[in-house]
């Protein structure tokens, strides 16, 4: 394997002082971001490394997929294996760190109510396949063995993609202890060891359209579910059709246990067309997230038509930014990230 490149940073500061803010308009405190160990974050990104090996992956290939993606044709873009294998080495290790530093950001939200011996915590990412939601999770977990050693994640991944042998090989990635070289040095191999042990992070997934997803296949995997994420997901989804959409949002209202969590993560300013007496009008993605889980006053407790409003905002950021940070290493260059973020609690 060639010497890997430092990654592709920004001329602007690389900082992680920014602050998360709660959704509370009269909160008077901003709940400081927690930081990720740069160890932790090399770890999770060799993950990535050793199982999908992007150093040697075909440049006609890379370019079928970049085309691909340029021109929207998702299908086709998802429609190999090895095409499968570029999108995960390439474009799902920083948004793994990214979504790391999201759930560390909110964890103190998501995990307030769970005991110290709890359950294992449950886990549904829907559109979740290509392995950043994945490692992320195993990176928090991470984390978090160290807080609560008994804490536990069943995570469902679920995706229209067939996703899983990327699945497979990042899970193996995750539970096996690295290989290193035969030069290492003996401090090395002592402190070298798997991210986490097979019994600590569940993986299943489940190759499914959300949006035909059926009410009652939702309401059995959700049951027990304590968090839900649609990350970089919704407003692919409302842009595929927004009636389907706010049916999925709507199945997941009803069958979600009061005290679990919505997480959103996607693009800022992202906006969706929506047709109303044959008018066309685009409206923020955010705004009819917030209209469909909060209604039109966007209250707790207040009333959506005839239905009670059953969720509370706790987290919103309309535009935040993750930023690599020096010293991390890899085999092809990865960018910052920058997206919006809500958290809807069902009360």
């Amino acid at each position: 394997m060639p010497p890997a490149r430092p990654l592709k940073g920004t001329k602007a500061k690389l900082t992680n002082n920014s602050t998360l803010k709660p959704a509370s308009k009269n909160a008077k405190e901003e709940l400081e971001r927690p930081t990720v160990p740069l160890d932790l974050q090399q770890k999770c990104i060799d993950i990535f490394r050793d199982a999908l090996k992007p150093d040697e992956q075909s440049q006609a290939t890379v370019q079928e997929v970049k085309g691909h993606l340029y021109s929207r044709d998702f299908a086709a873009a998802f429609g190999k294996e090895e095409y499968l294998h570029v999108y995960a080495s390439r474009w799902s290790p920083s948004r793994a760190l990214g979504y790391l530093q999201v759930f560390r950001d909110v964890q103190d939200y998501i995990l307030r109510d769970e005991g110290a011996e709890a359950d294992a915590f449950k886990v549904l990412c829907i559109g979740g396949g290509a392995g950043a939601e994945h490692v992320a999770l195993a990176g928090w977990v991470n984390i978090l063995k160290g807080i609560v050693p008994a804490f536990r994640v069943h995570a469902q991944l679920l995706d229209i993609a067939s996703w899983d042998n990327v699945v497979t090989h990042l899970q193996k990635g995750i539970t096996t202890i690295p290989e290193l070289s035969k030069y290492a040095s003996a401090a090395s191999k002592e402190a070298n060891t798997a991210l986490l042990s097979d019994d600590v992070l569940r993986v299943t997934f489940t190759q499914q359209n959300a949006l035909d997803w059926p009410p009652s296949e939702i309401a059995a995997a959700v049951h027990e579910t304590k968090l839900v994420t649609l990350m970089f997901t919704l407003n692919e989804l409302y842009a595929t059709s927004l009636p389907k959409t706010q049916a999925l949002l709507k199945s997941l209202t009803s069958s979600m246990q009061p005290g679990s969590f919505l997480l959103v993560v996607d693009s800022p300013g992202s906006y969706s067309t929506v047709s109303i007496n044959g008018a066309e009008k685009k409206y923020p993605m955010q705004w009819l997230l917030d209209l469909t889980l909060l209604g039109p006053s966007g209250e707790r407790g207040g009333v959506k038509g005839d239905e009670e409003v059953v969720w509370e905002k706790v987290v919103e950021d309309g535009s935040r930014w993750f930023r690599l940070r020096e010293g991390l290493r890899y085999p092809i260059e990865l960018e910052n990230m920058r997206f919006q973020i809500h958290v809807y609690r069902k009360m």
